[in-house]
């Protein structure tokens, strides 16, 4: 099932770019207060996975403000990192942070849609998304990109939410992620489909093992899934 922001009818790539530009200066406060901070320990653990092997040049699709993209270029994973996105207002927010970081010369961002990156094949060493994958319009056709532009053997690294499978904290998440975060999304951002999109595009993406086997399909090699925070999150490895 396609999650759409707003209508059935459209395209879901335009709506999504239009609900991130619309939510862009209030994205960065509004992750932060959600999560208690916690997404960002879920990228730090990104990150020490990615260096885990040398890596020359990452690539860090549906960007967004460029946390992680920022990220790892403080931290050392990689001397060059590319970010893209196709909300010109996410990015906009990212390159002010970059240049504040006084990292101009280590990220660049670009506007570039996940369906169709503008990149040659083997461009990069390893590739992350950080919750986007559920906004790609083709969930496939977007893995299979990222795929094409790693060089042979190259790492892809997928975070995004999942469902937790046990009793106590499932509720817990789905009463929070139902209720409680799209009331505040709404008061703070202004925008009432943003925040109720969000729980109804996690609960229609495929988790666990049914992502794994979304990479396989896709020609991924050695996918592999670990959870973070009692299974909220869900790390995806896999290589090219």
């Amino acid at each position: 099932m396609t999650v759409k922001p707003y209508t059935e009818e459209g395209s879901k790539r335009e709506q999504v770019e239009h609900m991130f530009d619309a939510i862009a200066p209030k994205y960065d406060l509004l992750n932060r207060l959600f999560s208690l901070g916690i997404d960002q320990g879920w990228r730090r653990k990104v990150i020490r996975m990615v260096k885990a092997r040398p890596v020359a040049h990452l690539l860090d699709v549906a960007t967004g403000t460029a946390d992680l993209a920022i990220m790892a270029a403080r931290k050392g994973a990689a001397p060059q990192v590319t970010g893209v996105d196709i909300s010109e207002g996410m990015l906009s927010h990212g390159r002010v942070k970059v240049k504040a970081d006084g990292l101009d010369g280590r990220v660049t961002l670009l506007r570039a849609d996940s369906a169709a990156l503008p990149f040659a094949d083997g461009s990069f060493d390893a590739a992350t998304v950080a919750f986007g994958a559920r906004n790609f319009e083709d969930l496939e056709l977007g893995l299979r990109e990222m795929l094409r532009v790693l060089k042979p053997d190259g790492r892809l690294f997928v975070l995004e939410f999942s469902k937790p499978r046990g009793t106590v904290m499932g509720a817990l998440f789905r009463f929070y992620f139902h209720r409680v975060m799209p009331a505040i999304g709404r008061l703070v951002s202004r925008d009432s489909a943003a925040y109720t999109y969000l729980p109804q595009s996690v609960d229609a993406f495929p988790s666990g093992t049914d992502f794994v086997r979304v990479l396989e399909r896709c020609g991924a090699r050695d996918a592999k899934a670990q959870t973070v925070t009692g299974g909220i999150a869900t790390i995806y490895s896999a290589r090219a």
